[in-house]
């Protein structure tokens, strides 16, 4: 060998050996960077009217994927190269939304958390939006219907809603009932009752708006109060009018009172729809063989492998069931959140949020693609069947039930 080629290989040795002990001290670099530890906060309602509703779809899955996420090593934030744990800090909003905004701020500003995750309810997430978006965080208002969302996606850059907008829920549930009634199972009367909140009011609105355009007659439209604790009254004067398909717009504590009160005074219309709650284990566990042809919002495919697999960690880690609606929506937006984080490599709220809107995500759901910050592929009438709380519209989408109209009796 040469003198000049000795001196080439040893040129290209000494590169290599440099550039070893650059890597190797990038990555030291890169580990003695990350971050101990990736700071989620919440707040949900653990005390309030809300508890129910929160406690079924909403805080188990938050528990459940930090659970998991640690048991893991972490998130990954190839940033650092290495996976990095979360450590979460919570909060109870107590059913209120000035206490969601203040622990929400508490979150931000003095416990410096990195990521927020949203509360349950469309009045809290309606609440604290202004919020994050001023702050920049992103927000997966989960737990959320409102026809405005189009307009607050505009005003609000960070935000993603998951659960569609009310009048979505009032054509599919409506659509429904006029198959229903082409079919010549029910007549053409519906009396419909809402809860006096945020929820309550885009509901009843939405379908008040399309029960004349598919030829129904409205017999009987009244709102009640959050506070209510008896609808005897009201479920009486509904009775008086005998109407073909009972539609309530109301929350958990609401809609188990409902339906207790409707087997007693022996109400039992052929479309019997309540919900927020309708599709919560404890509804299941109360009313047992009962609940058989209850209608309500949302619903899921229990024949896919994916959800019965979410199922059976979900009962391992909370001791009890998901809700057959929100909660795998819920638990999808945790995938989503993860991913857009690992893809983006670090804490870059910015950067998270566009990943969020931009890309493509593999949820439990199927393929989730944000539409104009909206989230749509969604279950928007489900109905208790065979003691299992099923989808039925989209009646085109995979894993629907043919609704059982007339709704069978009382047990």
């Amino acid at each position: 060998m040469t003198d000049q080629a000795r001196r080439q290989v040893s040129s290209r040795l000494l590169i290599t050996v440099i550039a070893a002990f650059g890597a190797l001290a990038l990555g030291d670099v890169r580990a003695q960077e990350a971050p101990k530890s990736i700071r989620i906060g919440y707040v949900v309602s653990k005390t309030g009217r809300d508890a129910p509703g929160a406690s079924a779809s909403t805080t188990p899955n938050y528990q459940m994927w930090i659970k998991e996420v640690n048991a893991a090593g972490g998130l990954m934030l190839k940033a650092y190269g290495k996976r990095v744990p979360i450590e979460a800090v919570e909060y109870d909003d107590q059913s209120q939304a000035e206490e969601a905004i203040r622990a929400t701020e508490r979150l931000i500003n003095q416990d410096k958390v990195d990521v927020v995750l949203p509360p349950w309810g469309t009045a809290n997430n309606l609440a604290v939006g202004p919020t994050l978006n001023r702050h920049g965080y992103p927000h997966l208002a989960v737990a959320s219907i409102t026809d405005k969302a189009p307009e607050f996606a505009k005003r609000w850059s960070n935000v993603f809603f998951f659960l569609g907008m009310g009048s979505q829920y009032g054509e599919a549930l409506v659509s429904t009932l006029e198959e229903a009634r082409k079919a010549g199972k029910i007549g053409n009367t519906i009396a419909m009752i809402s809860v006096a909140d945020g929820f309550g009011v885009d509901l009843s609105r939405a379908t008040r708006n399309v029960v004349e355009k598919h030829g129904f007659k409205l017999v009987y439209d009244k709102s009640y109060p959050p506070s209510t604790q008896d609808m005897s009254p009201i479920l009486n004067e509904v009775k008086a009018l005998n109407p073909d398909a009972f539609i309530a717009f109301s929350y958990p504590p609401d809609t188990f009172l409902l339906t207790d009160q409707a087997k007693v005074l022996g109400f039992n219309p052929k479309v019997f729809y309540a919900g927020v709650g309708t599709a919560l284990p404890g509804y299941k566990k109360k009313n047992g063989a009962s609940l058989d042809g209850v209608m309500g919002p949302g619903g899921v495919d229990l024949d896919s492998p994916a959800i019965q697999d979410y199922f059976k960690r979900h009962t391992v880690s909370a001791g009890y069931e998901p809700d057959r609606w929100t909660s795998a929506v819920t638990w999808s937006s945790l995938q989503v959140l993860q991913q857009a984080i690992e893809r983006v490599g670090k804490i870059d709220r910015e950067a998270i949020t566009r990943e969020i809107k931009t890309g493509t995500f593999d949820t439990i759901v199927g393929p989730v693609k944000m539409d104009n910050q909206m989230y749509t592929n969604l279950w928007w009438v489900g109905q208790w069947q065979g003691g299992e709380f099923y989808g039925v519209a989209p009646k085109d989408k995979k894993g629907a039930k043919a609704p059982t109209i007339p709704k069978p009796a009382w047990k």
